[in-house]
C-alpha cells in the first residue's frame, strides 16, 4: 500500500520509531509488549488534564472484583456518565492506559467517566472481557445516584465507549443491553473497533508496514483471544457478524486510513445505518491506528477527542429528562 498520504506528523512519528528501532509488539514477550504499549502511549498522550475528582474503585464483576477509576467533572449534577473501554487487543492496557483520554473527555463532555478494567487475554480468553465491561455498565447504572463516587451520576444518561478493542467491546456490550434488557446506553462511541475476526477487506490486505499496528497485530490478538475457532462467528466477538443490529444505540464509528481495522468498522457502520441506527461515520486522512490515544502526539488525535466529545454533548442533551422537563 502506498503511504504517500501519510500525515507528515505520522511520517515524523514512523522516523522517529525506525530510528530507535522500535519492534512490532508481537516480536515481544507478553509482559514486555504489556510494558511498551503503556510506555507509549504515556509518551504520546500528552500532559494528562486535572480533573475535579479521580477515584479508583472496585467493580462487581462475574469472577471477582474488577479495578475501575471514576471521573468527576466540578458541578453537582445530575452529570451524565461514559463507561469507557481501554483499546491493547483484550490482550495489552489497564485504566492506566486510558487515562489521558478518560480526563480528556471527563472535561470537554462535562460527564463522569467510568473506566473498567476488564480482565486480559490470554489468560482470560473471551467471553470474559465481554461480561467484565457489561459488568461495569451495569455497575454504573445501579450506582448512578446514590452515595458514593457516582452521586452525581444520572442513571438515565450513560453512554458506552471505547477505542480498538475498547470499540469491540462497546459494540458488543450495547448488544448485550438491548438482548438481556438491561441498562440502555443513550450513545455508543466506537473508535476504529474490530468487528469481525474474519474479516477479508483491502485495509487488512494493504496495511503491513511493521512500523504501525498492521494485519499481523490483528492476527497475533485475535489469536489470544479467541478460545475456540466457532468464536469467530459469535457477535459478541464479531458484531460485524450479528443478524440484526436495530434497537441499538446512536453511534459515532471513528476510522483511520492507514488501519487495516479500517474497512470492517465502516461496514459496521453502515450495518448500523441499515438497521435503523442514527450512525455518524468519520475517517481521518493520513491517520493510523491508535491515533486516537495520541493527541499529545497528532492533531488530529485532539480533533478525534473533540470530535467524540461532540457527540457525546449531543447524545446526553438529547436525554436530559431534567431539560425537558423544563420546557415541556
Amino acid at each position: 500500500m502506498s503511504l504517500d498520504s501519510l500525515d507528515p506528523q505520522v511520517e515524523a512519528l514512523r522516523a522517529q520509531r525506525a530510528s530507535a528501532g522500535t519492534r512490532p509488539l508481537y516480536e515481544m514477550t507478553l509482559e514486555e509488549a504489556r510494558a511498551a504499549d503503556l510506555a507509549a502511549i504515556r509518551a504520546d498522550s500528552g500532559t494528562p488534564l486535572p480533573v475535579h475528582e479521580v477515584t479508583d474503585v472496585l467493580i462487581p464483576g462475574p469472577d471477582g472484583p474488577l479495578p475501575g477509576r471514576v471521573y468527576r467533572p466540578a458541578g453537582d449534577g445530575p452529570l451524565p456518565v461514559l463507561v469507557y473501554l481501554f483499546g491493547g487487543g483484550w490482550t495489552l492496557g489497564t485504566i492506566d492506559t486510558c487515562d489521558a483520554i478518560c480526563r480528556a473527555l471527563t472535561d470537554a463532555v462535562g460527564c463522569i467517566t467510568v473506566s473498567v478494567g476488564y480482565r486480559l487475554a490470554p489468560e482470560h480468553r473471551f467471553p470474559a472481557a465481554v461480561e467484565d465491561s457489561y459488568a461495569g455498565l451495569t455497575w454504573a447504572a445501579e450506582q448512578s445516584g446514590r452515595p458514593g463516587p457516582l452521586h452525581a451520576a444520572d442513571p438515565g444518561r450513560i453512554a458506552v465507549g471505547g477505542d480498538s478493542a475498547g470499540g469491540n467491546l462497546s459494540a458488543a456490550v450495547t448488544l448485550l443491553a438491548r438482548d438481556r434488557q438491561g441498562p440502555r446506553p443513550a450513545a455508543q462511541l466506537l473508535v476504529y473497533p474490530n468487528t469481525d475476526r474474519h474479516a477479508d477487506t483491502p485495509s487488512r490486505r494493504e496495511n503491513t508496514d511493521p512500523a504501525f499496528f498492521n494485519d499481523r497485530s490483528v492476527t497475533w490478538y485475535w489469536d489470544h483471544y479467541l478460545d475456540r475457532p466457532e468464536d469467530a462467528g459469535n457477535p459478541l466477538a464479531s458484531p460485524l457478524r450479528a443478524k440484526d443490529l436495530s434497537g441499538l444505540p446512536p453511534a459515532l464509528v471513528i476510522t483511520a486510513e492507514y488501519d487495516p481495522l479500517r474497512d470492517e468498522g465502516e461496514q459496521y457502520a453502515a450495518r448500523l445505518r441499515d438497521d435503523g441506527v442514527p450512525v455518524t461515520l468519520t475517517r481521518y486522512p493520513g491517520m493510523i491506528h491508535g491515533f486516537f490515544a495520541m493527541a499529545g502526539t497528532l492533531d488530529a488525535g485532539r480533533r478525534a477527542q473533540e470530535e467524540a466529545a461532540r457527540f457525546l454533548r449531543t447524545a446526553f442533551a438529547a436525554k436530559d429528562t431534567h431539560t425537558e422537563g423544563e420546557t415541556s
